[in-house]
């Protein structure tokens, strides 16, 4: 069943809102993928804030020229069966979330992406990205670092109080 005009409509205004919205839109082929790796894709990308979505690219290309910031933006490499991938809160998310799919669905290859300001980026620099750690593993490996030199001097202050109270308790006797 072919879709209405009102539903292609109200289709390119929710795509012109995830892009204004996201950080970064990332591109991927998935010919090839079942529906059950799809399925498990959408839960994974769910649980941080991105959003999967499959639809024709004639209806992406309409909501890239709506956009604000995508007007200029390039289209020819949107061709195939492609999925897009949003996310409002994290830039790398998204190329994340594919690319550990990609780990084990080999179908899925990075397209490209679009950042927040409608530039194009490559599949090459997409995939650098999704190897970046995550937002929560730099903040961890920040405060890991922070902490190590504090760590250090109570370790420190500890040997030599053990130290002094030994010395102590050998005099004592």
């Amino acid at each position: 069943m072919a879709l209405t005009k009102d539903k292609k409509d109200e289709i390119v205004a929710n795509l012109v809102s995830l892009l204004d919205s996201s950080k970064m839109a990332v591109i991927a082929k998935y010919e090839g993928t079942d529906v059950k790796a799809m399925q498990e894709l959408r839960r994974n990308a769910e649980e941080n804030g991105t959003v999967i979505k499959v639809v024709k690219n004639r209806l992406v290309i309409k909501a890239l020229q709506k956009s604000k910031n995508h007007k200029d933006s390039s289209t020819e490499d949107l061709k195939g069966m492609l999925m897009y991938a949003f996310n409002s809160e994290d830039e790398v998310a998204p190329a994340q979330i594919l690319h550990n799919m990609a780990k084990t669905e080999k179908q899925i290859e990075f397209v490209g992406a679009f950042d927040e300001q409608g530039k194009f980026l490559p599949a090459e620099e997409v995939s650098a990205l999704a190897q970046l750690p995550s937002r929560e593993e730099l903040i961890a490996s920040v405060v890991a670092t922070l902490q190590s030199p504090l760590n250090e001097v109570v370790s420190g202050l500890q040997g030599n109080l053990h130290g002094l109270l030994d010395a102590i308790g050998a005099k004592a006797n």
